[in-house]
């Protein structure tokens, strides 16, 4: 449905013009507009507006809106000054232009010459085995770092606790390597005693592999969103987790096979290993966990928490049998031989990191597309004017919103606190449709509103105090 749609008294959506009897209607309002504001600020809102609901996110029903009905302030909005003065202030801009992505792209392809130089450096010049360490840290961190950008930049619409981020990381490049080694030492041992004399070594890389290292690497998904739900709101959410997860699972394990073809071939085997698995197939972890992440993420919204649990199961399935057909496929590959074995690595990573990055747009622009639903219905009840969510769940308007307020003092920091605060209630209305939280969300949906209104009237007196 167009976003831009109006709803005039459609008799499926319930109630006067499309919403439940009391939901967004004025509540005893009678204050006038406040002095200073122009004609329309502080006045009751006008027509309630549909939003398009996105795609790849639980529907949201009139029935969930119904026993979600919120308050409607005292003092309604229908039109802020604002947004008015930032489309006036928004400079042409060139179409297309590229120059932040050119900028990146010469950024990492810098780091990168230069760690490959030092460590040429370090195996050509004979230097300190500590440098060569480096070397082999820093091959390894080349797939990471651009993994990790990458993760961010879909991250920014709502940006989750860096500590959580860190935790991710280091759950995937520690804890999970260390768990997969003992799980994998104590396996060998029982099946020593029991006289099977260890796991074939085609079973242990097609079967056994695949099932330890995903479900040591993703048991950290279904702790935090146990943990930690509020900041496990959506598949967008699980994906940057598991990626995260992956990418660090990926660096260690980059670090230990680089370090065993230096020792047994020397430069050229290091080398070798470094573009096979470093620049040929880099994410290749990164999807298998990411599987986990974006089931457990789709069930977090809307299910209650055993169901959150059990879309774990799935997800890690899929994980598992990716797992096991890239293993199967290299293994079977390098019987036919060397040239085979690339062709085909370089087919099936081209294949799984294409299906990862698309998934990752799609994921990011449905999150804009939901936190815009989710704050129309502020909009519709008179806490926000309509231009205010456009221009909050865009990313242009968000841009220039924080280039207009960056023109007087202290407005930058106040117009980031509106847009933190709307990703933040974006969240908080969703748990309150879905059910999740019970009283203390109402609470926290209160201080989040009265936040943000706050905020609002700084950046306006700081603007009319620029305006004198």
């Amino acid at each position: 449905m167009n976003p831009q749609m109006r709803n005039h008294g459609n008799p499926n959506l319930g109630g006067p013009m499309g919403q439940p009897q009391g939901y967004g209607q004025p509540q005893g309002y009678s204050q006038p507009p406040m002095q200073g504001q122009p004609q329309g600020y502080g006045q009751p809102p006008m027509q309630p507006r549909v939003y398009e609901q996105p795609r790849f996110a639980p529907t949201v029903t009139q029935e969930m809106r119904v026993r979600a009905t919120m308050q409607a302030p005292q003092q309604m909005v229908s039109e802020t000054p604002w947004t008015g003065a930032v489309r006036q202030s928004q400079p042409a801009e060139e179409p297309g232009s590229t120059g932040n992505v050119v900028r990146l792209v010469l950024g990492i392809i810098a780091v990168a010459g230069l760690t490959v130089g030092l460590l040429i450096l370090a195996l050509v010049g004979g230097l300190s085995f500590g440098l060569k360490i480096f070397g082999l840290v820093g091959l390894s961190a080349i797939p990471l770092i651009g993994i990790v950008a990458y993760v961010l930049w879909l991250d920014r619409w709502k940006p989750q606790p860096k500590l959580i981020l860190g935790l991710c990381l280091l759950w995937g490049a520690v804890a999970a390597v260390v768990l997969t080694l003992f799980v994998t030492l104590i396996g060998q041992v029982a099946l020593y005693l029991a006289g099977f004399g260890g796991v074939p070594d085609e079973l242990g890389t097609i079967v056994q592999a695949p099932i330890i290292e995903e479900t040591t690497k993703t048991a950290l998904l279904v702790v935090l969103v146990l943990a930690a739900r509020r900041y496990f709101e959506g598949p967008l959410d699980g994906l940057v987790y598991g990626a995260l997860i992956g990418a660090g699972f990926a660096f260690t394990e980059n670090v230990l096979y680089l370090g065993n073809a230096w020792n047994e071939q020397a430069v050229g085997g290091l080398l070798l290993t470094f573009v096979m698995r470093c620049l040929c197939s880099p994410l290749l972890h990164t999807v298998f966990s990411t599987c986990a992440g974006v089931t457990i993420g789709f069930a977090a919204r809307k299910w209650p928490w055993w169901a959150v649990v059990l879309m774990w199961l799935p997800g890690l399935l899929l994980g598992m049998v990716l797992h096991a057909i890239w293993n199967g496929t290299m293994t079977g590959l390098g019987e036919l031989g060397f040239i085979a074995q690339i062709i085909g690595l370089i087919v099936l990573s081209f294949i799984l990191t294409s299906c990862w990055v698309v998934l990752g747009l799609i994921l990011r622009r449905s999150e804009r597309l939901h936190t815009l639903n989710m704050l129309g219905d502020y909009a519709n009840s008179g806490w926000l004017s309509h231009a205010e969510v456009d221009m909050l769940g865009t990313w242009k308007g968000r841009k220039h919103g924080k280039r207009w307020a960056d023109s007087f003092p202290g407005g930058k920091e106040e117009m980031r606190t509106m847009i933190r605060t709307s990703g933040k209630l974006s969240t908080t209305r969703m748990r309150l449709l879905a059910g999740i939280g019970g009283a203390e969300e109402r609470k926290i949906e209160e201080f989040q509103l009265k936040d943000f209104s706050s905020a609002r009237d700084r950046l306006l007196a700081a603007s009319r105090r620029v305006a004198r």
